[in-house]
């Protein structure tokens, strides 16, 4: 860990889920210093951490609109990486706004674990309509059209999948959903090692998916 809590700006896979993290959870102070980083997940704080090789002391605050509820957060002050992450696509008050994000295609999916780690989910079910069909899906989710469109673009370009986008039913976010053929060939180009950084209570939730799947397929044949 640096001391000093300055980023050293360098991709990897550690520093591009970093990034992911950031394009979601992350916020950019108007002084054109600062970086806050909130979630309410200590573990996915201290990946945020690791991933930058930095030191930072971790508060817990409470939502304005969730005042019972305690979230961790991080600072990080540093004017160099501040600039790096405006010249790749990120900027204050960046929700609504968030577009393409200039990652290196080499790293694109350890982002992408980021940005599902930050702002996406996963879920299962068996669909009652059909004997022993066992659904499940990926989801990322973004404020910003644009954003959601150009992650779409890349996903599709690089491994051939498509996709679908919906809108939250408040209409206050997009969604871009992967269901199960697509969504298998996207978690092994984004968990393609047993140890890639990511959330824990996460991959564990895909990994059960997976095997309810995996027998399923097994009895179909």
């Amino acid at each position: 860990m640096n001391p000093l809590g300055k980023v050293k700006i360098k991709w990897s896979p550690n520093f591009a889920y970093a990034i992911g993290l950031i394009a979601t959870d992350g916020n950019l102070s108007s002084n054109g210093r600062c970086i806050v980083f909130t979630s309410k997940d200590l573990e996915m704080i201290n990946n945020f951490l690791k991933c930058l090789s930095v030191s930072s002391k971790i508060s817990m605050k409470a939502r304005s609109n969730e005042k019972e509820k305690k979230y961790y957060y991080v600072q990080i002050g540093d004017i160099n990486f501040y600039k790096f992450l405006n010249s790749i696509g990120l900027t204050p008050a960046k929700s609504k706004t968030i577009g393409i994000i200039n990652i290196p295609d080499k790293y694109f999916f350890d982002f992408l674990r980021g940005h599902f780690d930050g702002d996406g989910t996963s879920y299962s079910y068996w669909d009652k309509r059909w004997k022993s069909s066992f659904m499940f899906y990926t989801e990322f989710i973004s404020a910003s059209k644009k954003h959601i469109d150009w992650l779409r673009g890349e996903i599709s370009k690089k491994i051939g999948i498509n996709g679908h986008i919906t809108k939250s039913k408040n209409n206050s976010v997009y969604q871009l959903k992967y269901a199960k053929r697509e969504s298998t060939k996207l978690i092994s180009r984004m968990y393609y090692g047993k140890k890639v950084v990511c959330l824990s209570r996460k991959i564990e939730k895909i990994k059960k998916a997976l095997a309810i799947n995996k027998v399923e397929d097994a009895q179909v044949l």
